[in-house]
């Protein structure tokens, strides 16, 4: 399947400017070709003939994908749609190594990808082959810098036992308000299975039914992000065909960087006669979890003493529209101090796979934003995405500040609020 770029999209860009200063990547190099505007104008260049793609690789590599320009365009430009119709053209003359492309397909692609990379990862930090690996910088020669510095913020994984006792479907406690199916994500669950455990306890908690859909697998994000257009719609089809059967009122995912793949999926099949409608139907039930966790409440919660503050995921802001809840969740918790982080609208620096391959302006970025955690004196750093999760870990340990800052999920802290609340169950 070729992908071309798209002229309406293209020239919709009035190269007013006003992406500039929402543009991280601007923000470091200050050279036109690392903003939104400058990188369309290379891109109409492409279409127009007057480039070639390869020339333009260079720019489209180290755009964060953040899609904080989009917000801010007073045209509605839809940047995010042709940065990835651009990588996807690059990817037809410049195609991704063999090895990553299989990754892409099967390791994150498939259901049983998804649960030998868990499988896999448990037993590496088991056998504490990780030690080794550490001692001898392994991983850093295989990989890289960015790859080994994910590697090092990954805390201890799920048991092949843990994961198995998992069940299909959980009942709503007391009477059922909703049926939720819940996304798992391949990341987010092969990484952080217990946050996805602990959502999935909220939710029923909270009166939901939850179902967790057999046959799913990843959103798709990180191979729209990499031009991979022709896995990213084999994803998509595959999930929605996953969670039709499912009969729920919602579909929820605890990662930002996801949810925000699910609901475009009515883009992404746009075109296609035989699935747009079961995208759109499909995209019109996701919701993040801490939107609908706000919208069940008001919620059961004890003692949370301590300072909070919380970093925003730049799809769940951008792409979802969702700011509030999770600062509205962490503001009701009893004993709670919410302090905003200065300029948590602005990227971590993680950005799916942007920490690992362009592994030194990630580092810029996260540096910084480690600075201002610092700042606001907080104990504990709130994110909502399994990317910022781990690039967060690595920068409070790069940052020097493991021993006074946790970084924790929004569904971990809300369950463990939910688990104090008084026995009567009366709320804060």
């Amino acid at each position: 399947m070729k992908v071309q770029i798209s002229e309406d999209m293209i020239l919709n860009c009035m190269r007013c400017g006003f992406c500039l200063p929402a543009c991280p990547t601007y923000r470091y190099k200050q050279v036109e070709s690392a903003s939104p505007r400058g990188r369309i104008a290379l891109m109409r260049a492409v279409m127009e003939g007057k480039l070639d793609v390869l020339d333009i690789a260079g720019p489209l590599d180290t755009c964060l994908g953040c899609r904080a320009c989009e917000p801010a365009c007073p045209a509605g430009v839809t940047y995010g749609a042709i940065l990835e119709q651009g990588r996807a053209q690059l990817n037809q003359v410049r195609p991704l190594p063999g090895v990553v492309r299989w990754a892409y397909r099967w390791l994150l692609g498939t259901p049983g990808g998804i649960r030998f990379s868990a499988w896999a990862l448990w037993l590496y930090q088991k056998l504490r082959l990780n030690a080794l690996a550490h001692r001898l910088n392994l991983v850093e020669k295989i990989g890289g810098k960015g790859l080994a510095d994910m590697e090092r913020a990954i805390p201890p994984v799920a048991s092949p036992a843990r994961r198995a006792a998992r069940k299909p479907a959980y009942p709503a406690a007391g009477n059922r308000r909703y049926r939720v199916a819940f996304f798992l994500g391949c990341l987010s669950d092969i990484v952080f299975f217990e946050t996805n455990q602990n959502a999935i306890e909220v939710l029923t908690g909270l009166g939901c039914e939850v179902v967790l859909p057999a046959g799913q697998g990843c959103c798709g994000a990180v191979h729209s992000h990499a031009g991979e257009h022709e896995l990213a719609v084999a994803q998509a089809k595959r999930n929605i065909a996953a969670f039709e059967t499912s009969g729920c009122d919602f579909i929820v995912s605890t990662a930002g960087g996801c949810g925000a793949a699910l609901r475009e999926y009515d883009k992404l099949l746009a075109d296609d006669p035989e699935w747009a409608d079961r995208a759109r139907a499909f995209s019109s039930r996701c919701r993040d979890f801490s939107e609908l966790v706000e919208q069940l409440g008001p919620i059961p919660m004890g003692d949370m003493t301590g300072t909070y503050t919380y970093q925003d995921s730049c799809h769940l802001r951008n792409v979802q529209k969702v700011a509030a809840p999770p600062r509205n969740l962490l503001k009701s918790m009893p004993g709670a101090r919410f302090v905003e982080l200065p300029e948590a609208d602005r990227c971590c620096g993680a950005a799916g796979t942007y920490m690992i391959t362009q592994a030194l302006l990630s580092d810029r970025i996260l540096d910084d934003k480690a600075q201002k955690v610092a700042q606001t004196g907080a104990a504990t750093l709130v994110v909502a995405n399994t990317p910022c999760h781990l690039e967060m870990l690595e920068g409070i340990q790069r940052a020097g500040l493991a021993d006074r800052v946790q970084v924790r999920h929004i569904a971990d802290v809300v369950a463990e609020a939910m688990r104090k609340a008084p026995a009567a169950g009366g709320s804060h």
